[in-house]
């Protein structure tokens, strides 16, 4: 007979997928902003847009749309078609994955209503997924719009982030919703002490990734190429600059890499206190068996941090900071899973019962 779990493994799965493809979906974003490649496509068109210019005209069509807004005028009135076809590339293919995604959810979804594995349960959930979706295209759309005009070279970082955030809100929404079609109940524990402690990690990482969003749309880690000082000190001159406080945390280059650096020390040590925790469940739980992948995660994560600072003199190395994200990313997905299975109630916590030995029931004979 075919149980609950595995009559749903394919929708979970399916979940997952959609999952993988959100992450690229956000790393060719960040690989957008780093290029200045958002802003090369004046025009939202869901369907047609799909298809690029497809000869010269159309190329000429394109370039001089981009020609009519600030970015160009200020800062790359030198281009070529060339040049602008190269960042047209990188905001053409955000887009072409971001319909991709579309396509991917909702094939199978009509599949799964044909072939009745959308159970009444999942209605509510499915939903909330197909609505934040469209929403986070919409704000996608807008975030680009506020950036096609004369004055701005670029889109506002803090728009930037809302866009990063929402899209993890998004993708962590996505992951939740998989973990409870396929996770056993019995592997859902109750550990009030670890769960509150991961709940703390995450929202000290969502802060984190906010900043990450800033280094990226203000391009700070130039202002300061050097580790573990910042510009040769611990707390560098021209912190407080801008005017006011608010200001200064989000728009003073070397705030904002401080600021960064020092959530990442916190987070480092939050989540090795959460491992030091985790490793006492049992260990034939679930949580047991992924408990080193937040500690991993983010020793690679400073790692990659620190080696994109420091290669970032001049302009900043997109594949270490591409990487980066995607570790953040991936942070912050495993603190997720991990909340997932601790969040259990008192007195629900599976006891893992060891398995008789044959001897034993000879014994009993």
């Amino acid at each position: 007979m075919e149980t609950t779990y595995s009559k749903h493994r394919p929708v979970a799965i399916w979940l997952f997928v959609g999952v993988g493809m959100l992450i690229i979906m956000v790393m060719l974003g960040g690989i957008t902003r780093l290029t200045g490649s958002g802003l090369s496509i004046a025009e939202w068109k869901p369907i047609m847009g799909a298809i690029p210019p497809m000869n010269q005209a159309q190329w000429e069509h394109a370039f001089e749309q981009y020609k009519q807004i600030g970015q160009f005028k200020y800062l790359n009135s030198d281009f070529t078609l060339t040049d602008f076809k190269h960042i047209f590339f990188w905001e053409w293919f955000h887009r072409e994955w971001g319909r991709l995604i579309g396509v991917v959810f909702l094939l199978p979804f009509i599949w799964f209503i044909i072939k009745r594995k959308i159970d009444a349960s999942m209605i509510v959930p499915l939903a909330i997924l197909f609505l934040l979706g469209g929403l986070q295209g919409a704000i996608g759309w807008i975030m680009v719009q506020s950036g096609l005009n004369e004055n701005d070279l670029y889109v506002s970082h803090i728009r930037l982030a809302g866009h990063f955030i929402t899209a993890m809100l998004l993708t962590s929404y996505t992951l939740w919703f998989g973990l409870k079609l396929i996770v056993p109940v019995r592997e859902i524990q109750y550990k009030p002490g670890l769960r509150k402690l991961n709940l703390l990690l995450i929202v000290v990482l969502v802060v984190q990734l906010i900043f990450g969003a800033f280094m990226s749309g203000l391009h700070a880690a130039t202002a300061a190429s050097t580790w573990p000082s910042i510009n040769g000190a611990a707390v560098p001159p021209g912190m407080l600059t801008q005017g006011s406080f608010l200001q200064d945390i989000s728009h003073n280059l070397i705030t904002v890499q401080f600021i960064h650096r020092g959530l990442a020390y916190l987070v480092t040590l939050l989540v090795v206190s959460w491992w030091w925790n985790a490793r006492k469940s049992d260990p034939r739980s679930l949580l047991h068996k992924i408990h080193i992948v937040p500690l991993l995660l983010v020793l690679l994560q400073v790692l990659l941090g620190v080696l994109t600072v420091l290669n970032a003199r001049i302009h900043i190395p997109i594949a270490l900071a591409s990487i980066h994200q995607c570790v953040g990313m991936l942070l912050l997905l495993s603190l997720v899973t991990s909340l997932f299975i601790s969040r259990g109630k008192d007195g629900a916590t599976y006891l893992y019962v060891k398995p008789p030995r044959p001897e034993d029931a000879i014994g009993t004979l």
